[in-house]
């Protein structure tokens, strides 16, 4: 496997550096649909990179790309789609897995190489099968709004409500702690988690139908087990609800192809302005800039 260093030091000896990380990035995407026999998309988002650039979580305009992505595949073949991703928005999420499952059906398997966090742990779930390596997460699929997950808000508005009953003398604190809330949200959130819980439960028993809800309820979305939004939920917990998790270690060439191309993406995250890329291992590629601020 080539690590990152080997990479950099590859793609530093070009005067074309970006033109040689793309050819090498094409390579593996290549290699992976060789060793698999099925169709590869990779979805990267460059948010460990930037978090404050614009477009790396989950949004309706990934539905372009992923269709520019899909295009000219052979359907037959199956997908195998590689996410690192931070999450986003659920309604973007919900059409972006309608889709690839009415193109894809009942054949789609999510590689994870390192991190698909909260929505993106949502697509994971969707799909029939989720190969992981020793390194890699998922994470809780609690929603958020500001950057504040939805349930922490219900938790500690519930709180407020329970130590107000208890002491009427605290009304004071709290008010000044809930008046920062918008007057929908308490509602906006108790919506997005119910709409989260329904889509996850609908798509893991349409995909695993002796699949034990609660404990992937307990794991996945109550919020007073995973303790904080960002939680990393490693493969062997994943195992342990009873998901279909692949050991991306089984096959050391398919693990050289997958790490060797989550390197390109991390070096072209760090080395120039991309906040997101998606492409297939046909060469069909949307990659979004951003502006130095």
């Amino acid at each position: 496997m080539a690590s990152w260093s080997d990479i950099l030091d590859d793609v530093e000896t070009y005067q074309d550096s970006i033109g040689r990380l793309n050819t090498i990035r094409q390579e593996k995407l290549e290699k992976i649909n060789s060793l698999t026999g099925r169709n590869v998309i990779s979805y990267y988002s460059g948010w460990l990179k930037n978090p404050e650039a614009p477009n790396i979580h989950i949004n309706d305009n990934d539905m372009n790309a992923l269709m520019n992505a899909v295009y000219k595949l052979d359907h037959s073949k199956g997908l195998d789609i590689i996410l690192h991703t931070p999450g986003g928005d659920i309604a973007a999420t919900e059409s972006i897995v309608n889709y690839l499952q009415s193109v894809f059906p009942n054949n789609i398997r999510a590689i994870i190489p390192q991190l698909s966090m909260s929505a993106g742990t949502m697509i994971a779930l969707s799909c029939n099968s989720i190969l992981m390596g020793k390194q890699s997460s998922l994470g809780p699929i609690d929603p958020q709004f500001g950057g504040i997950a939805c349930q922490g808000i219900l938790d500690e508005y519930q709180k407020a409500i329970n130590e107000i009953s208890a002491n009427p003398n605290v009304l004071g604190l709290w008010q000044t702690i809930i008046s920062k809330y918008h007057p929908t949200l308490i509602g906006d959130c108790e919506n997005a988690v119910k709409w989260s819980k329904e889509l996850a439960s609908k798509w893991l028993q349409q995909v695993n139908g002796s699949i034990v809800m609660s404990n992937v309820e307990d794991l996945f979305i109550s919020h007073a087990n995973s303790y904080s939004h960002s939680r990393h939920i490693s493969r062997d917990e994943c195992k342990g609800v009873g998901l279909k998790i692949e050991d991306l270690e089984s096959s050391q060439e398919l693990q050289d192809a997958v790490l060797s191309l989550h390197h390109c993406y991390m070096i072209l995250f760090d080395k120039w302005r991309y906040s997101k890329i998606i492409e297939n291992h046909i060469g069909g590629h949307y990659l979004q800039t951003y502006a130095e601020s």
